[in-house]
């Protein structure tokens, strides 16, 4: 073989190899995109359980239920209103 055709050859497995480089780190970026938007997906969906929990928690009938039981309130009745007069 003469020297061209080695350096052809030689020129040749470069281009091989490194479209074979190419091809493996384009599949790995492909892969870590993937599992990006999975992860995205879990965030979105975790996001949009807990502004549904945020709403729920928020709602007056929950205040009122918390207010009474935990933190022994009662709403205000005629009974326990105290009038007070200003002085003039």
């Amino acid at each position: 073989m003469n020297r061209a055709t080695l350096t052809l050859l030689a020129l040749l497995l470069i281009c091989a190899l490194s479209l074979v480089a190419a091809q493996q780190s384009a599949r790995r970026l492909f892969i870590l995109q993937e599992r990006a938007q999975i992860e995205e997906r879990k965030l979105n969906q975790e996001w949009l359980r807990l502004e549904y929990e945020q709403r729920n928690l928020s709602k007056s009938a929950r205040i009122r239920d918390v207010a009474r039981n935990q933190l022994h309130m009662s709403p205000i009745s005629p009974e326990r209103t105290l009038y007070l007069k200003e002085a003039k």
